[in-house]
């Protein structure tokens, strides 16, 4: 092989964390002023956020499709503001027909929405009318919450589940996935407010951090699959399947906890006509359930934290001919230890982990609601898409709403990692690019061109997509490529750590990775999250050719700091490579002078830029004499 030599001079960066100031709006730059958000990346030492104990006695009625429950919210004011209104959001409430939607439905799709027959505030009587609401509804307070004070809501309330399944809603005459189905206190934070953003199916989800203990009554030989621990399986189980569960948490097998004929026979759940599922869990963004008298029951666990040895409970829900799903368990055991032990590199944070046979594949805390697709290899890849979604948004509390890119961008990241571990780097490498970047980079339309950091609800669909997704995965695959592993892991887990529980936007994200890092990365944030730049590098003419020097001009005419190899061609057929990272780009993003030398003669010298594809390949290849 010829000796390849590339040299670059890299001027030593500073180490001045915030030389070059972001674009922030009015309102993130007013929270930075009132101490609730630091410039070091943590919460700010005037940082709060409030928070709901919520205890709930739900009812599913499986012939009406009716969904009614009770519950109390012990709400804490632990902002400095007082509080006139309190705004209770409903999810569902996407289906009434004056909802305002992102798209088209069918009639199918259509309900009647939220009814709350009964709503008290300490012990007040509230007369509400919903029908007027839409996924957010205004309660004015007869008397103002304080600061630091708390409230009392009591409120009872049904809604019918759509017959069309989505996110949630009937998947057969059987089966139900019952998701965004209580009414909530709204996200009420320091930089907006109220969160009143009405929901309109495109962009996703932002909630506070709350403990709960909630209970499913259904019919008997209905199973009922919830985020949380199961706190009472001898009550609704038949002896031999709750022994059956109990031992599925100690076990790395799958267990077959009930089957199709076990199910059909009513052998699973106690015959009692209705029987009341208990579940439990704190510190977490949101609860959901799904419940069948007809899917296979699979079970398992899973170490996800070396150092203590605990567990996981990991556990299948899904239809007989649900093909995708015979391997859940197993996908479930290794996608939750490899996440947990190399990318994010965080324990799995939660007790249980169930896929549940649906048509949203959508993320829930501790659950994952996915489509059958027939194809096993594109069926793993979703469920460990979705999660890979623990730990954005549910580990770290993000507005998704308004910023997907913190949320989404990260699930395709570690999708893409996963899928290295799992299949391949040129697998997952070819994957990646069909998938995430392939329809991006060769639409040339102003929609997918708009700065990452713009508002999710601001965004068309492609451009939303875009954003989301390939983009911003892209933003944090060329971060790592450009810090290297361990410095970029350092970074992410101040990141994490900072805001783990807790509700960052995008300025903590960019300001923790600095802190982390240990310099200033801001120059990175701004070409990538503010610009309207996209991926197109360009090779220029030889500038200078002196014993066996080369000296090459390479363009960036996208814009975007990506990294990209030199593949240099020998005349014999030989090839040597040099990789360079985006700090190359750091003092002109425009171009860069690369310089090789060699004894050999070089037939060509092309740009390869991986998965950063590039809009024209065909200008990326200099051909010698």
């Amino acid at each position: 092989m010829k000796k390849f030599i590339l040299t670059l001079v890299v001027l030593t960066c500073t180490t001045t964390l915030f030389a070059q100031e972001l674009y922030m709006p009015r309102n993130i730059k007013a929270a930075y002023q009132k101490g609730t958000r630091s410039l070091d990346g943590k919460p700010g030492k005037n940082y709060w956020q409030n928070h709901g104990k919520y205890n709930m006695e739900i009812t599913v009625n499986t012939d009406t499709k009716i969904v009614s429950g009770t519950e109390s919210i012990d709400y804490s004011n632990n902002s400095r503001d007082t509080l006139k209104t309190i705004t209770i959001r409903f999810v569902n409430n996407l289906h009434k027909p004056t909802a305002p939607r992102g798209g088209g439905v069918s009639e199918d799709f259509l309900s009647a929405g939220l009814t709350i027959t009964s709503l008290k505030i300490n012990g007040e009587v509230y007369n509400v009318n919903t029908k007027g609401w839409g996924t957010t509804g205004d309660v004015r307070l007869k008397s103002p919450l304080l600061p630091g004070r708390k409230a009392l809501l009591n409120i009872d309330w049904n809604y019918p589940l759509s017959k069309e399944s989505g996110r949630e809603g009937q998947i057969d005459p059987t089966t139900m996935f019952v998701a965004y189905s209580y009414p909530r206190v709204s996200v009420y934070d320091d930089y907006n407010g109220w969160d009143r953003v009405p929901h309109t199916d495109r962009q996703e989800f932002y909630n506070d951090f709350n403990d709960y203990v909630f209970s499913i009554k259904a019919p008997k030989n209905f199973v009922v699959y919830a985020t949380g621990d199961l706190l009472n399986p001898d009550e609704v189980l038949q002896p031999e399947f709750a022994a059956r569960l109990k031992k599925s948490y100690t076990s790395d097998e799958v267990i077959h906890v009930a089957n199709e004929q076990e199910m059909k026979s009513g052998k699973v759940t106690l015959q009692n006509d209705w029987n009341t599922w208990k579940f439990s869990v704190n510190n977490i963004v949101d609860v959901c359930f799904g419940l069948s008298s007809t899917y296979l029951w699979d079970a398992g666990s899973v170490v996800v934290d070396n150092k203590t040895n605990r567990r996981v409970s990991t556990q299948a829900a899904y239809d007989v001919k649900g093909t995708d799903f015979v391997n859940s368990v197993k996908n479930n055991n290794y996608a939750l230890a490899w996440f947990s032990n190399n990318w994010p590199g965080v324990p799995y944070p939660f007790s249980k982990m169930t896929a549940f046979q649906g048509f949203a594949d959508m993320e829930y805390p501790g659950m994952v609601n996915d489509s059958q697709t027939g194809d096993a290899t594109f069926a793993q890849l979703v469920q460990d898409h979705e999660i890979a979604h623990t730990y954005f948004p549910f580990y770290m509390g993000i507005n998704e709403t308004r910023y997907a890119f913190m949320d989404e961008g990260w699930a395709t990241t570690l999708e893409y990692l996963i899928g290295i571990a799992e299949h391949g780097k040129d697998s997952a490498d070819k994957f990646y690019k069909s998938f995430r970047v392939n329809s991006y980079i060769k639409d040339k339309s102003t929609e997918e061109d708009q700065p990452i950091i713009s508002m999710s609800t601001q965004l068309s669909g492609s451009g939303y997509g875009n954003n989301s997704y390939g983009k911003a995965s892209l933003s944090y695959l060329a971060l790592k490529d450009m810090l290297g592993d361990d410095l970029f892991k350092t970074a992410l887990h101040t990141y994490m750590d900072n805001w783990n529980g807790k509700h960052p936007i995008p300025w903590d994200y960019f300001n923790s990775m600095n802190s982390g890092a240990k310099q200033n990365l801001n120059w990175f944030f701004n070409n990538w999250f503010f610009s309207n730049n996209y991926l197109d590098l360009r090779i220029g003419r030889i500038l200078s050719k002196v014993a066996g020097e080369y000296k090459f001009g390479i363009e960036n005419i996208g814009g975007f700091a990506i990294p990209f190899d030199l593949v240099v061609t020998y005349q014999d057929g030989k090839t040597e490579t040099k990789h360079y990272t985006p700090a190359v780009w750091k003092e002109n993003q425009k171009s860069f002078l690369a310089k090789f030398t060699t004894k050999g003669q070089v037939k060509s010298v092309t740009i390869d830029n991986g998965i950063f594809m590039d809009a024209t390949p065909n200008d990326n290849t200099w051909q010698g004499k």
